[in-house]
């Protein structure tokens, strides 16, 4: 099994498009070559596929980062399941990750949440869908200097309090208040409860 996102930016109409697809690219790079792994389309539209245990933390990687430019915001459909043809380019390839991920997309588009799961398995769909209505309530009313410091919290898991204050020019204390208000710690055991929930499809 693997995971495949489909996502668009929203509000993407109103913001430097030169300024956000370069640091997406840049995320997306990270983690395998377009347009195998990854591909942006349609101008605000994107694809990417990954390992089951990662697709949480990717999403909410790619959720602070696009949430750290004024203005913008992310909508990301989460589609669990098999890749039965793998193509050089990830938007030729197939199988029900990707019909889950796509057809979720337009699903999204008309009942305006910014984020949804679909796997074969009902049950799970439920239970995680019910934890992304929560929890995107937070990751939605993100300001730009939250969503920065979660973006550095979830792409260096190393980093001290320390190391974000000297980076982001603030106190140790400022550094703590804002992973306080993102629910940091919530935010990691969500994963990990994430992660044991698609384990067990």
């Amino acid at each position: 099994m693997i995971a495949v996102i489909t996502g668009d930016i929203i509000n993407s109409q109103h913001a430097e498009t030169e300024v956000w697809i370069t640091r997406l690219k840049n995320l997306l790079d990270q983690w395998g070559s377009a347009p195998e792994i990854w591909e942006i389309y349609r101008g605000d539209e994107f694809q990417f596929k990954c390992n089951i245990d990662e697709v949480f933390w990717r999403f909410l990687a790619i959720k602070s980062l696009i949430r750290s430019q004024e203005n913008l915001d992310v909508r990301m459909a989460i589609g669990i399941g098999e890749e039965n043809f793998s193509s050089g380019k990830i938007t030729e390839s197939n199988g029900t990750a990707y019909i889950h991920s796509g057809r979720l997309l337009n699903d999204l588009k008309n009942d305006g949440h910014t984020v949804a799961i679909k796997t074969s398995n009902v049950s799970v769909d439920r239970d995680l869908n019910i934890l992304l209505k929560w929890s995107s309530k937070d990751f939605d009313s993100w300001t730009v200097a939250t969503a920065e410091i979660i973006h550095e919290m979830i792409m260096n898991k190393d980093l001290t309090q320390e190391d974000l204050a000297k980076k982001f020019a603030i106190s140790q204390s400022s550094v703590s208040q804002r992973l306080k208000r993102a629910n940091y710690e919530l935010i990691a055991e969500t994963n990990q409860y994430f992660r044991k929930k698609i384990s067990e499809l």
